[in-house]
């Protein structure tokens, strides 16, 4: 039997102390909490450039680069334009390299997918679509900007981001499960009830890129808006997340006088919360004259709280703990006699 020393000194069972090796082995010898961190990060990385395509709408910025793939006419970086202020180019700039960054998260995703032993198909083909939907992200960000900011262009740009935050959310919750027939936790009525909740937290995304895309940031001075009423069609958003609202706390009175067990709970709880703040800060933008900041905040938190809407259907079953293959002994030798 092996010393507690041995065991300890075994690398095949000691973590590196490198964090770079460390980085490393997460990628190219995952383990079920290794890759759920990376999905994690596909999750944050996603929410981020939304906020940071807010950033480049309410600055005016979204022609600052007006050409694609380049830059400029002639450069793939920003240059010097009399036409169009560093500052502008900059911003725009910055939020087309951030994609890379986003590509590449999604990009050692999949190879960590690939890696996993045992391999789960699921999940290669969530990661796989994490790095092709932000390809296909980019193309319509060309299209944003070859259409001159059209309002629909602009509204399709903003709604692929939760649909990636989707394939992100979904890897990040069965990376962390097994693969086991779901046990089903509450009636068949309550998990009705839950993806009605996505639904509703869907249709208020859309509702909300026809306020933007009526309202003063467009993303550029001349670009083109909506006709539509700005009251009108924000009072239609806020009927609807008012609904929104209505339904989470049914489905969070339900689960609790169904008993249902705390996941559920936990989940509507939060969601609630998120909800209540994204209402503060829209009622509150409105009243301001919808100044930029608070605009870039309620982007963010629209893809928080879309999110926290997706992960309430799945506290309603149970799949068992995600379970890893067990690692190589390496090779016991045997000490060598002395000569």
């Amino acid at each position: 039997m092996r010393s507690v020393a041995e065991r300890s000194d075994d690398p095949a069972r000691t973590p590196s102390a490198n964090p770079l090796r460390r980085a490393v082995d997460a990628v190219w010898r995952p383990t079920p909490a290794s890759l759920r961190f990376l999905a994690l990060l596909g999750v944050v990385g996603n929410a981020v450039i939304v906020a940071t395509g807010g950033a480049v709408r309410v600055t005016k910025s979204g022609l600052g680069c007006p050409t694609w793939p380049r830059c400029t006419g002639d450069s793939l970086v920003p240059t010097s334009n009399p036409d169009h202020p560093a500052l502008n180019m900059g911003i725009e700039f910055g939020n087309r390299m951030l994609t890379f960054v986003v590509l590449a998260i999604g990009a050692l995703v999949f190879v960590a997918a690939l890696r996993l032993v045992p391999r789960r198909r699921e999940l290669v083909w969530l990661a796989l679509a994490q790095p092709m939907s932000v390809v296909a992200q980019a193309v319509i960000g060309g299209i944003v900007v070859l259409t001159d900011l059209h309002p629909a262009a602009v509204a399709v740009h903003f709604l692929v981001s939760p649909a990636l935050v989707v394939f992100c959310v979904l890897l990040w919750i069965r990376s962390g499960e097994g693969d086991a027939a779901p046990r089903r936790v509450g009636g068949s009525a309550l998990r009705w009830l839950s993806w009605a909740l996505v639904v509703a937290a869907g249709l208020v995304l859309v509702a909300g890129t026809v306020v933007t895309g009526s309202g003063p940031h467009a993303g550029d001075a001349e670009a083109r808006r909506w006709n539509f009423n700005i009251e009108t069609v924000a009072r239609v958003h806020g009927e609807l997340a008012w609904t929104l609202v209505l339904v989470t706390v049914v489905v969070l009175v339900w689960a609790v006088r169904a008993n249902v067990p705390g996941p559920l709970r936990r989940r509507a709880v939060e969601l609630l919360a998120i909800e209540l703040a994204q209402g503060a800060i829209g009622y509150t933008q409105y009243a301001l004259g919808v100044p930029g900041q608070l605009v870039v905040l309620h982007m963010l938190g629209a893809v928080v709280l879309w999110i926290a809407a997706l992960r309430v259907p799945f506290a309603l079953r149970d799949r068992g703990p995600a379970t890893a293959a067990a690692p190589v002994e390496a090779p016991r030798q045997e000490p060598q006699p002395a000569l």
